[in-house]
């Protein structure tokens, strides 16, 4: 069997035993940027939605299924109503998980809805996200070796934070993208090596420093950052439409169940 098919499973086993309706299932993390390593476990993350009458107890429910979690499969989902909390926020995950190229199963209301979440998209908030991700990843480089995939958990995010400054919308999840359109050509060739490498090589795998890359991350975390501490604040406050978004969900649940 497929590991889609076993995925596939997976979600439906969700459905029923917590009672939810899954409305996207994708994967997120190194499979869905494109550069997993050969050993590299699915992350497969999913926005569900309750029945209207489970939104109307007094007894709080979770808002997060934690499903799997072992050597190869991480699987863990948000309640719509969580997802469109952290949305008024700009979260960037959410759009992460919106955009992932690798969609295991997703519900029409998903594709109608897209272009009104993407509204939702802050540039400031986004930078700072990406910029702080970007930091807190960079102290693993400072070691005499280091661990490959490292490199990309500070270069995604700082080429990220490249694509918001000249597109002002949510960076594409495919790394290849990010470097195709925002890189440095002095570099391109050098993050192609690198990307060969961490797919044949365990997620373990250290090597030897890059300079040119080191000087590169080096140089775009000060430049953004002082960047995005004179942006100004671009986010979109508006509970009505996430309001009028999560009936809209509950109600495509309730018509679908009837059928």
């Amino acid at each position: 069997m497929s590991i889609e098919n076993v995925i596939a499973e997976k979600i439906s086993e969700i459905q029923k035993s917590e009672d939810v309706m899954i409305l996207h299932a994708v994967e997120s993390g190194s499979r869905a940027w494109g550069f997993a390593s050969p050993d590299s476990d699915y992350d497969v993350r999913f926005i569900y939605v309750r029945r209207k009458n489970d939104y109307l107890r007094l007894e709080k429910i979770r808002d997060v299924i934690e499903w799997e979690l072992n050597d190869i499969y991480d699987i863990n989902g948000w309640d719509i109503s969580k997802m469109l909390r952290l949305l008024y926020n700009s979260n960037p995950t959410v759009f992460e998980w919106i955009h992932s190229p690798i969609v295991y199963s997703s519900n029409n209301i998903i594709k109608e809805i897209t272009s009104e979440i993407d509204r939702f998209f802050s540039c400031k908030s986004g930078i700072y996200h990406y910029i702080s991700t970007a930091i807190s990843n960079s102290k693993y480089l400072k070691d005499e070796k280091v661990r490959l995939k490292k490199y990309f958990y500070v270069l995604r995010p700082v080429l990220a934070c490249r694509w918001i400054l000249e597109n002002k919308t949510p960076p594409p999840v495919l790394f290849s993208e990010l470097v195709d359109s925002v890189a440095d050509d002095s570099i391109k060739p050098i993050i192609s090596e690198l990307v060969r490498i961490k797919t044949e090589v365990p997620e373990t795998k250290k090597g030897k420093h890059i300079p040119e890359l080191d000087r590169y991350i080096e140089n775009s975390i000060i430049e953004i950052r002082k960047y995005a501490d004179s942006m100004k604040d671009d986010k979109i406050r508006d509970w009505n439409t996430l309001d009028e978004m999560f009936l809209k969900f509950i109600d495509y649940h309730e018509n679908l169940s009837r059928t």
